[in-house]
């Protein structure tokens, strides 16, 4: 998670209940029932949307908030899912899609997100969103080139 107060640190207890219930990961989601984003500007909400659409597509998958930063992982996921090529904002891509590419169990949350209401924001889409699309592709590259290659070593969720 960001730590400028944008997600209700209170939500980290519900990552690790469903982390302890089995999930592998546990992704936020803004744009689902129950959740929200407070404050949001516009221009970056269109980028957000027509972005986290296009991964959705590309990858086939039906979570719709990729780019959110509050996520949870198992440490042998984590392990399971390096090298990790993102050395900034863009790890938050990298993460839940190779993730998800490799077949691990995860629950999208709904969650409340907030805009800073001190400082600025580190996040420039002029200066880093090659870096998003290089990461987008290389994982889409590694999952159709590589799939057979990565088999999850957890079982299944039950379905809920």
């Amino acid at each position: 998670m960001m730590a400028d107060e944008s997600d209700d640190c209170r939500d980290v207890i519900r990552y690790w209940e469903k982390l302890k219930g089995g999930a592998d990961c546990v992704f936020g989601s803004r744009f689902i029932k129950e959740g929200g984003a407070v404050d949001y500007p516009w221009p970056k909400y269109i980028l957000n949307r027509l972005g986290n659409k296009s991964i959705q597509l590309l990858f086939g998958i039906s979570y719709n908030d990729v780019t959110n930063a509050f996520k949870a992982y198992r440490k042998d996921v984590l392990d399971e899912c390096r090298p990790f090529i993102a050395r900034h904002f863009n790890l938050t891509v990298e993460l839940p899609l190779k993730a998800i590419v490799r077949g691990y169990q995860y629950v999208v949350l709904p969650i409340i997100w907030r805009n800073r209401r001190s400082g600025l924001a580190k996040f420039k889409i002029h200066e880093i969103g090659g870096r998003y699309l290089f990461v987008i592709l290389y994982v889409w590259l590694e999952h159709l080139l590589c799939k057979a290659d990565y088999q999850p070593t957890t079982k299944p969720l039950a379905k809920r």
